[in-house]
């Protein structure tokens, strides 16, 4: 699965900013700063698990002494390089497996990275970042949202019912989103695009990050707007909008 997961994003390294939903920039609220805010030291070192092509850097970089990012992709990390901040440190790394290597930092940032069709998978990239953080540390991690998913599908009936379509007749193609087995969606595997993505409820996010040692783990939501869903979506749907799930835990 490495080599896969490494081809993959070797190979989307140069039209990474227009494959790749832009976290930051559709932030409604800018919870993501409000929490970087809430960690900043300069004495401090953060470690960004799964970095990409540096897109958090300039949210990092003013806050921490010292930021490290870590990627699969070499290619990816030869593209963040370009950023040209001296105070970041790029290493290649597979986090899924165990390492005694990874860099140790005070704040972890792990944004969509833990969102694999493997379930366990999932959970050795937790255990991996739990591991490399210092005593007292605090980590954030941005994942999907099982709950989100399940609303916005019913948006998208509402929307239809308005325009006199009743749930039947909607085309399946539009609810590709659930359209996998039933053992993969009480799983939280649904099909963004057609490739499978791990989404979290709330309890399971509980659950699975004290498994992974983590402790005081807190839940918030980065909000987007509607056409983060729909390319279309009419004036009427606002409020409540579609979210990621925002994991704020220590150690």
């Amino acid at each position: 699965m490495a080599k896969d997961e490494k081809r993959h994003w070797d190979r989307l390294a140069g039209t990474y900013n227009n494959e790749i939903f832009d976290v930051f920039n559709s932030d409604r609220n800018e919870v993501l700063t409000q929490y970087f805010d809430r960690y900043a030291n300069q004495a401090h070192t953060a470690v960004d698990f799964g970095c990409g092509n540096g897109k958090a850097f300039p949210y990092l970089v003013p806050r921490f002494g010292e930021v490290w990012g870590l990627d699969i992709s070499q290619n990816l990390l030869d593209v963040a390089a370009l950023r040209g901040y001296d105070r970041v440190r790029l290493a290649q790394a597979d986090l899924v497996k165990p390492s005694r290597k990874l860099p140790r930092g005070e704040f972890a940032f792990c944004c969509n990275m833990a969102i694999l069709p493997g379930i366990d998978v999932n959970q050795a990239i937790i255990r991996n970042i739990r591991r490399s953080m210092k005593p007292g540390g605090a980590a954030v991690f941005v994942i999907p949202s099982f709950e989100s998913a399940a609303f916005a599908m019913w948006r998208l009936v509402e929307w239809y019912g308005r325009e006199g379509v009743g749930p039947a007749e909607i085309s399946r193609d539009e609810l590709a989103l659930f359209g996998g087995s039933k053992t993969d969606i009480v799983q939280g595997l649904l099909r963004i695009d057609g490739v499978t993505t791990k989404h979290y409820s709330e309890p399971e996010i509980r659950y699975l990050f004290t498994q992974a040692g983590f402790k005081q783990v807190n839940t918030d939501r980065i909000e987007y707007n509607w056409k983060s869903e729909f390319e279309n979506p009419p004036r009427w749907m606002k409020d409540p909008y579609p979210w990621d799930w925002l994991v704020e835990c220590r150690v």
